[in-house]
Formats: structure tokens, C-alpha cells, sequence
């Protein structure tokens, strides 16, 4: 089962670069999207065989995500239940029989850290959320996470210390999720690569591929024997993100 995440950065302009023969070329069983910064209404994108999601910000412009999947929910669920975080359309959650299936875009802390005490409690909804579905059935989450977990995960960590994306308190959150049970799937199985998911478009960030990794497939730790292998489509264009990948068992 091949799961594919990607933060295209507004998907209007994504198609307009190649998205779709990377979704066609890819054809993954689940594809999640984040910041598609769109309304209801504003693109007609369908795939053979493809049951497709979108959860929108009631913003214009501004945030979104959706999933596009070949196997139907038993149900979908948008947001996280909490009307000060689903405003922004910011999770989907897809249920079926064994496991729940979650895209996510974590809200950024901004450019001096203006939203940094917003993201403190989103992260602490965030993880009480997965944690009650877990309790249930195992849980696939994907997207931007926005935030690099270890130094390993960008170019320039000592520069960055404290930046929004590298703050220890966003780290704290990330190592706090996982340790209630979750597997940072990329990590685990390449525990000292160097491979990055997002570039700043400022000085060809992405051509001295000077990035750090944000996005991210985690699993609950019951699906450890289950995970094949993970990717990070770097030569992949059209946003400052490049698309994630997880290749799972057949059967969960």
C-alpha cells in the first residue's frame, strides 16, 4: 500500500507545473494534500478511480487540505472537533476497518514566533486527538508538520536554533508525540540520512539544497512490521515542498 503526502503551496498553481503526472505517474493508493488554498468550487480535479476529500479555511487563499483515495472510508471526518483550530481547514481523517488514515497541516509559528503559543495548543489538541483514535485502531498521519525534529533534519541547525520551525518547543511537541506511541517512519528506517522536503525560495535555497525536512509519514508503533520502505521524491517540482512516501503491507 503506497501513501503519498505533498504540501503543493496552492494547487491551482501545482497543476499548472506537473501535478498531475506525478499523481498519475506515482499512483498511490492514498495521496494527501496540504495548502491547497482553494475553495469549494475552484478546481475540478478528478482521477480514475479515485474517491477524492477537501476540507478548506474558511480564509480565501489561505491553508487547506484534501486526500484522494482509491479505497472508500467507512467515514470522513474534517477537522479535529475543536472550532478555534477547524476554521482553518487544516486535517481530514479517513476511517476504515483496521486503521485511520489522517492528512494534516500543522500550523506554522510565523516569522517571530507570533503564533507560537497557538501552535503549543494545536500541537497538544493534536496529539489528545490521535491518541483517542489509537485507542481504537492503529493511525497513519501524514503532511507538513512544520517543524524539523533533529538537527539532521535541516542544512543550517545551528543558525536556525530557535527559528519558527526549529524552536525547542515545537521540537518538545514532536518528541512527545512520539513517544506516546508513534514512528517517525522516514527516521526509523534511515536514522542518518540527510534528505530535506522543503527549500525557501530565497537565495536557490533548493539548488544548494540548503532544506530541511517538515514533512513526514508517522505510524502507531503496532504497524512497525508493516512499513516497506519510505521515500522523499526530491527531483520532484512544482512547490517549495517535494512529495513524501510510505510503502506499507498490502493488508492492515
Amino acid at each position: 500500500m503506497l501513501c503519498v503526502s505533498w504540501n503543493v503551496n496552492g494547487l491551482r498553481a501545482c497543476v499548472k507545473k506537473g501535478f498531475e503526472d506525478f499523481f498519475k505517474e506515482v499512483n498511490a493508493d492514498f495521496f494527501a494534500i496540504q495548502e491547497t488554498k482553494l475553495q469549494k468550487g475552484q478546481i475540478d480535479l478528478n482521477f480514475d478511480g479515485y474517491y477524492s476529500y477537501y476540507n478548506d479555511a474558511i480564509k480565501k487563499g489561505y491553508s487547506g487540505v484534501a486526500i484522494y483515495t482509491k479505497k472508500k472510508p467507512l467515514s470522513v471526518f474534517y477537522g479535529m472537533g475543536k472550532e478555534e483550530h477547524d476554521q482553518e481547514g487544516r486535517m481530514i481523517t479517513l476511517e476504515y476497518e483496521n486503521f485511520y488514515f489522517i492528512g494534516v497541516y500543522t500550523p506554522n509559528s510565523k516569522r517571530g514566533l507570533e503564533r507560537l503559543d497557538y501552535r503549543q495548543q494545536w500541537e497538544d489538541d493534536f496529539r489528545d486527538y490521535v491518541q483517542q483514535l489509537k485507542s481504537k485502531k492503529s493511525v497513519i498521519i501524514c503532511g507538513d508538520l512544520n517543524v524539523a525534529h533533529q538537527e539532521i533534519d535541516l542544512k543550517n541547525d545551528k543558525t536556525n536554533h530557535g527559528n519558527s520551525g526549529f524552536t525547542d518547543e515545537e521540537r518538545e511537541k514532536m518528541t512527545q508525540l512520539l513517544k506516546q506511541g508513534f514512528i517517525d517512519t522516514y527516521r526509523y528506517l534511515y536514522p542518518e540520512k540527510e534528505t530535506y522536503s522543503w527549500w525557501s525560495y530565497m537565495f536557490k535555497a533548493r539548488e544548494k539544497n540548503m532544506g530541511w525536512r517538515i514533512d513526514y509519514f508517522l505510524t502507531s508503533e503496532d504497524l512497525k512490521e508493516k512499513i516497506k520502505d519510505a521515500y522523499i521524491y526530491t527531483d520532484v517540482q512544482g512547490s517549495d515542498h517535494c512529495p513524501i512516501g510510505l510503502l506499507l503491507e498490502e493488508e492492515i
